[in-house]
């Protein structure tokens, strides 16, 4: 496994236990060349969900992709970051097809996001809804107004 701190191609497993029910694996890796520390989450997959993008194409779903949206939507906010890898990594186990809509994804983690935090959803809102203009940021805050 790669280290994402100084990209050297090998490491070392630390601890490994089993995550998300036994679903997945977490491994506590050290680095051989820098000995920092990183966790991956192995798991097994039939055939990967496939995220059909709004301009056309395929590609394989990403919940690291996913993660990262989720980040930096809740970047300096009191969000559990372990709630945020556990939507993410669980994410493809939920969906019960073979394919999905990029836009099903954005709605469905606007969902997660919307009781954990009210900034965090607006914020990958704005990014998801492309918003193109402070009265459609105003036009989303109302709304979580009135819903609150």
């Amino acid at each position: 496994m790669k280290c994402p701190y100084c990209s050297a191609p090998d490491s070392k497993v630390v601890n490994s236990r089993p995550s998300d029910d036994g679903a997945s694996i977490r491994r506590r890796r050290e680095c051989l060349n820098c000995a920092r520390r990183f966790t991956t989450y192995e798991r097994a997959q039939l055939e990967p969900l496939m995220v059909v993008k709004r301009s056309g194409p395929r590609e394989a779903f990403n919940p690291d992709k996913l993660l990262r949206g989720l980040t930096l939507a809740t970047e300096k906010r009191p969000v559990d970051a372990a709630a945020l890898r556990a939507f993410a990594y669980g994410f493809e186990d939920d969906v019960q097809a073979s394919e999905i809509h990029s836009e099903e994804i954005g709605k469905r983690a606007m969902t997660f996001l919307r009781p954990l935090d009210d900034v965090a959803y607006i914020r990958f809102a704005s990014v998801y809804r492309d918003f193109d203009s402070l009265e459609r940021f105003i036009e989303e805050i109302r709304g979580l107004k009135d819903q609150g």
